[in-house]
């Protein structure tokens, strides 16, 4: 793939030799100097026949060079939808007379284009008979997003149907990641989540912050409507790249449509823009359909931030407000470790239930303290913050294998793999790895009398398993980090705690990460 600067060296070299102009330039390029030379074009003199471009397209292409995308455009920006085969479904619970009507209906209230055509039909007659369990589910979820991600679709005049664009892209999963890396509700890859102002490092990763990355998503929509012009294009571009919607408009002949050119778009992006009308239709008729709008456990209303001052845990939290740690992961899903790192220069907050914000604030001295404790005891320190973009040199020891050294710093093997050139998994002791860490790497502590090692493999836990007993004064926080990657709810879910007390003497088992 070219560079920007090489990309834009060929544009240039393309548009002097259009112009027939004939012209010497020297580069340097790996240190050596070289000398261009563009030879003036001649014309056939049997036949000169003109090519032009789609005035339309080449725009977009110049537009969206200046976003410093260029040629790179996207690999893949986001979830792929669920393949769509546009099938006929037998739903005779929705006439396609009314579907046409509320299709009509829809249509005039929203900027998309929600007209009729069988395609559709078929995709939402496909969800209403197969999906309506999940369909619930994400109506019941949506009632704490949606006014959260209306209040920052609207500050920056995007249509408030956007909502939707998070079902079709993460189901409602602040934490959902695609098979290619893109994450959060609104599926950020990591260099475009960086261009539009999301932090990632090894505590937090701001792709899965609802109001971040909802606000980083209305930005590059934005963008988007200001290059095509059209929301339904915008949205095509959302999920495969601008490049590739260009590429379709020329290749369809120069039509703008998105159904015109959906046949030359990627097979996931065809597929795309249907998903996305079909969920705006169930959701605004989802009492007609028999769809109940449940009350969530927690409305966004009823939340608030305080900036934390310290570091913090949410076990922590947890302890001195009496909240779950199940609705403070809820509530704060960009806490990779669910810890909230305390760095002068940023500025992260703690998102609370109104019934305890007043108390957490009003003893915020003797929860901090208490937290200081708490670290102080600990047997090891925590994970040294460092920004997910550094890299690191490793040196294979003996017994290190791919596999192994991937799970120690939240990496796939393919990743290590592209990173250092290689073309199998052999590893030679010795060997220097470049590794970009996607979490800290925190070794398991050694066995004690306390601990001991058993292979079972129970239904909840995989792999190998570690029976450890309880000791005076310990916690299930204090108990996880003694652990690499094992957290609180992991320990809860292998051992089918409720609650946060611990005896000593209990046996706990714990899987491996």
């Amino acid at each position: 793939m070219l560079t920007d600067f090489m990309a834009i060296r060929f544009y240039i070299a393309l548009f002097v030799c259009g112009l027939g102009f004939s012209q010497t330039t020297d580069s340097i390029i790996d240190g050596t100097k070289n000398t261009i030379k563009t030879i003036e074009v001649q014309p056939d003199s049997t036949q000169v026949k003109e090519f032009v471009d789609n005035e339309f397209a080449a725009q977009i292409d110049e537009k969206w060079l200046e976003e410093l995308y260029s040629n790179a455009l996207f690999d893949t920006i986001y979830k792929s939808v669920t393949e769509l085969d546009f099938k006929d479904v037998d739903f005779p619970e929705l006439p396609t007379d009314t579907l046409k009507a509320r299709l009509k209906e829809l249509d005039a209230r929203t900027p998309f284009n929600v007209e009729y055509n069988p395609s559709l039909e078929s995709v939402i007659k496909s969800y209403l008979k197969h999906r309506r369990n999940s369909i619930q589910k994400l109506i019941s979820l949506s009632a704490y997003y949606f006014p959260m991600f209306e209040r920052e679709l609207d500050l920056y005049d995007i249509p408030l149907e956007v909502k939707y664009l998070a079902i079709v892209e993460s189901a409602l999963k602040p934490r959902a990641r695609s098979r290619v890396g893109a994450t959060g509700l609104w599926q950020f890859m990591f260099s475009t989540g960086k261009m539009y102002g999301l932090d990632v490092s090894s505590y937090v990763d701001e792709r899965s912050d609802p109001i971040k990355s909802t606000e980083a998503a209305a930005k590059y929509l934005a963008k988007l409507y200001e290059i095509f012009g059209d929301w339904d294009l915008a949205l095509a571009a959302y999920n495969s790249g601008p490049g590739n919607v260009s590429k379709a408009i020329r290749r369809s002949g120069g039509y703008q449509n998105y159904w015109n050119i959906r046949h030359n778009l990627p097979r996931e992006t065809a597929g795309y823009l249907p998903a996305f009308l079909a969920n705006m239709y169930i959701f605004e008729y989802a009492e007609q359909h028999g769809f109940k709008k449940i009350k969530p456990e927690t409305a966004y209303f009823e939340t608030d931030t305080v900036r934390v001052k310290q570091m913090i845990t949410l076990d922590q939290v947890s302890e001195v407000t009496g909240t779950p740690i199940e609705a403070l992961q809820f509530l704060n899903p960009s806490y990779k470790l669910d810890i909230i790192p305390f760095i002068k220069e940023e500025k992260y907050t703690l998102r609370l239930p109104r019934e305890v914000m007043g108390a957490f604030v009003t003893n915020e001295d003797s929860i901090y303290a208490f937290a200081k404790a708490e670290f102080d005891k600990r047997e090891k320190p925590l994970p040294q913050f460092f920004n997910a973009d550094e890299k690191i040199r490793y040196r294979v020891k003996s017994g290190d294998y791919l596999g192994k050294i991937s799970r120690m710093y939240g990496v796939r093997v393919s990743d290590i793999k592209r990173w250092n050139g290689l073309r199998n998994n052999d590893l030679s002791i010795g060997q220097r790895l470049t590794i970009f860490p996607r979490k800290p790497h925190v070794s398991t502590p050694q066995k004690t009398a306390s601990t001991t090692t058993q292979t079972i493999k129970p239904k909840p836990i995989s792999g190998e398993v570690t029976i450890y007993t309880v000791q005076s004064g310990d916690s299930l926080w204090s108990i996880s980090q003694k652990f690499s990657g094992v957290s609180v709810q992991n320990i809860k879910e292998w051992n089918g705690i409720s609650g946060n007390k611990l005896k000593p003497g209990m046996k706990l088992k714990i899987g491996k990460s």
